[in-house]
């Protein structure tokens, strides 16, 4: 008889599972987690109504391979941009959230008479909310356009890293068994020093090399070296010491920067459906139904804490960052749940083996109850704030009112600001990136070359050579290189800051000296790096025109790479549509395109380039088959079919020119919605609205006038704006901060 692993066995029997399992989710409209997790529980050896899993162990590994395609899916979706476009409302509202999440997860822990490890895991797993579960209820409930997702989603992406943060963190807690300041903040600086360097070296080698190989590469081959790039970094964070899930996220959100993410998230989508699949059946597979009623008492103490926390937490957090109070409570109660990074928190105690058994199961089923009452949570929303709105005095709501629109007036950044912001980039991508050319070529290239004459180490010689070529555009970079210029000058124009802009310019030189001197000492004696620092700094200051143009050189590369899927914004991406040689074709009409505003019957498109437009998508409403009469406006998103040259042709004629590109950016002006506070010193108090001039000075319009919680609309030219008035303008967004700027509102 023929022998069969027991790994294909399980496998079989945990897939047919979830497949009957999930089939019954489905119809029930219910979570496919959901269905998932039973499968494992039903296929696990605490439930015997079918065959259980002969192999426990294995599934684990496989689980494994689930969390690190689970966070390489996450990466793809991240994208640092992302992180940077979320804004100072998200990050403020995500930071506020996680951390009086991790207070009261420990506090309700010891309350419970739980360990300080299983408290301090507890608040953990209830800082994060669910990214998957989230996202699935605003598709399924059709709000993924309105105001206050857009907050979620800014949040969830905030999370996202601060979950990877919380792994590091919680791994170096339960390593060293007590809070040890010192090592938790070694380990913070370690792993930002690992993620600089991981994220410049990867933008600046990853993208070109895809482009490169773009030709030779079919989805196959794409989906390979996806994955194997994924892998290698998964090796090489474990080599330094960070979890599996750290280097598949910070892979995935590499190659999110890249013109194929697209495409690489499409291939690896089925991958990571059918590991995470076999993750969250490994999930299922731990649970005790006996531990569970057991501890059914907190796990329903830490659902209600996990729903009332989180809406609260959440709602407080948006608030201070000046959100108004509806999105406040709808971003609060979209967050009330917990889901996979709570599991991978959960998992990590328990293979650390520093965290009980029950809290892996109560973490599981808190989850299960949040994911199942998120939608209602949603749905209950906007209902909640009609309450509470109602139930408010009257002065707490303009209060809240005034604030948020204080909170969003445009900040004036003063010119030391930007020029400490500017130096302190600077300064730390530049140490960085020299300091681990530095132990790159120390632990690796130094070994290899090994060439003694006369008894001496000449190797040591060639690859400490080797290694300051590389290292000078970038010590030049550090020391030397002009940044915000602008702001440098005003400042040096007046006097008595200059002793303060040169003692900023030292400290560079100083740095790139103490650079120089560690890079020295790791091949050479103490001795030799000082007697040689000081001549490279001259060195490099002698040759600083040339290292200046290849710095150019490589910072040119690297911002094509990072900018590279934005620039590919309207161009072209085409799919095969057998069985004649024509190809769907997708692309974003631009403000300055020639086909803008014009009908379709004037383009003759079929006549001049020989291609049809199936689709129109403008802002979400579709038009299939458009009729000749259709106009085509900026912004419209359609879908084009023709051979490879007729797209080809179509597409130079939409495109607008370098010159018209090059005048859109610079001339760039768009259209803003401003709002700001009439405040007790302001300028503006007792005037009229033409006595001021809004619509001149700004080329806008006053929109609103929002005063003492009655809103005027439209508000005569004649109207008194008085203190406390809340003003809304559109108009051109530079004539408005200058406005804003030069009348001091307070």
């Amino acid at each position: 008889m023929i022998h069969l692993p027991p790994l294909i066995t399980d496998l079989a029997l945990i897939l047919i599972t979830a497949a009957i399992t999930t089939l019954i989710f489905k119809r029930l409209k219910q979570p496919l987690v959901l269905g998932y997790i039973v499968a494992g529980l039903l296929a696990g050896q605490h439930v015997s109504f079918i065959p259980s899993v002969s192999d426990e162990a294995n599934i684990r590994i496989w689980s494994e391979i689930g969390v690190i395609f689970l966070l390489f899916s996450l990466g793809l979706e991240f994208s640092f941009k992302k992180l940077i476009k979320v804004g100072g409302s998200a990050s403020i509202t995500a930071i506020v959230e996680v951390i009086f999440m991790l207070l009261l997860g420990y506090g309700v822990g010891q309350l419970m008479g739980w360990s300080t490890m299983d408290s301090i895991f507890l608040g953990g797993i209830l800082s994060i909310s669910s990214t998957t579960i989230i996202i699935r209820a605003f598709e399924e409930l059709g709000i993924k356009g309105q105001q206050f997702a857009g907050l979620v989603f800014g949040i969830l992406v905030v999370e996202d890293l601060v979950a990877i943060v919380l792994l590091v963190l919680l791994s170096t807690l339960a390593v060293s068994q007590q809070f040890a300041g010192g090592e938790m903040l070694e380990s913070v600086v370690k792993l930002v020093f690992f993620l600089i360097a991981w994220f410049v070296f990867g933008i600046f080698f990853l993208p070109t090399l895809l482009r490169k190989t773009k030709k030779l590469m079919n989805e196959e081959t794409l989906l390979v070296t996806s994955i194997g790039l994924c892998l290698l970094m998964v090796v090489l964070a474990t080599h330094a010491g960070f979890s599996p899930a750290l280097g598949a996220f910070i892979m995935g959100s590499i190659l999110a920067e890249t013109t194929q993410a697209e495409k690489i998230e499409h291939l690896i989508k089925p991958v990571k459906e059918l590991f995470g699949a076999v993750f969250f059946i490994s999930v299922g597979m731990l649970i005790d139904p006996s531990m569970l009623l057991k501890y059914a008492g907190p796990v329903a103490i830490i659902t209600v804490v996990t729903i009332l926390g989180k809406t609260l937490s959440t709602g407080i957090g948006a608030l201070l960052s000046g959100q108004p109070l509806k999105t406040a409570v709808q971003g609060g109660m979209s967050l009330a749940q917990i889901g996979e990074f709570s599991f991978i928190i959960a998992q990590l105690g328990l293979s650390l083996k520093v965290t009980s058994d029950f809290l892996y199961p109560v973490a599981v089923a808190v989850s299960a109850v949040t994911t199942f009452t998120t939608p209602y949570m949603i749905r209950l929303s906007a209902p909640a704030f009609e309450k509470l709105s109602a139930i408010l005095p009257h002065r707490w709501k303009t209060s809240l009112n005034r604030y948020s629109a204080a909170a969003q007036t445009i900040s004036v950044v003063s010119d030391w600001k930007q020029l400490l912001r500017s130096y302190f980039v600077n300064m730390v991508i530049s140490s960085v990136i020299i300091l681990s050319i530095t132990l790159l070529c120390y632990y690796y290239l130094l070994p290899l070359v090994n060439i003694k004459i006369g008894g001496y180490n000449w190797g040591r010689v060639g690859s400490a050579m080797i290694t300051l070529v590389l290292l000078m555009p970038f010590l030049w970079a550090l020391a030397f290189r002009k940044l915000s210029s602008k702001e440098s000058s005003s400042i040096w124009e007046q006097k008595r800051y200059r002793g303060p802009l040169l003692l900023l310019r030292l400290s560079r030189i100083v740095l790139a000296v103490f650079l120089i001197g560690f890079f020295m000492d790791r091949f050479f004696s103490y001795s030799v790096a000082l007697l040689v620092t000081m001549g490279i700094v001259i060195l490099i200051f002698v040759l600083r025109h040339r290292i200046q143009s290849f710095y150019n050189t490589i910072e040119a590369r690297f911002f094509s790479n990072f900018n590279a899927r934005e620039a590919r914004v309207g161009n072209i991406s085409k799919a095969v549509l057998a069985p004649w040689d024509a190809h769907l074709a997708v692309t974003e009409i631009r403000a300055h395109s020639l086909a803008a505003g014009k009908t379709l019957l004037d383009l003759a498109l079929r006549e001049n380039y020989g291609v049809n437009i199936a689709l129109i998508n403008r802002s979400g409403q579709k038009i299939y088959a458009p009729d000749k009469n259709e106009r085509l406006f900026p912004g419209d998103v359609v879908t084009t079919i023709g051979t490879d040259e007729q797209l080809e042709k179509f597409n130079q004629f939409l495109e607008p020119s370098a010159a018209d590109i090059e005048q859109q950016v610079q001339d760039t002006d768009p259209i803003a919605l401003k709002q700001f506070l009439i405040g007790a010193k302001s300028k503006l108090k007792n005037r009229s609205i033409r006595e001021v001039g809004i619509r001149e000075r700004t080329s806008g319009i006053v929109l609103g006038i929002e005063r003492k919680g009655r809103r005027i609309l439209n508000p005569e030219s004649n109207t008194l704006l008085e203190e406390g008035d809340i003003i809304w303008v559109a108009g051109s967004g530079k004539k408005l901060n200058a406005f804003i700027r030069e009348q001091q509102i307070a």
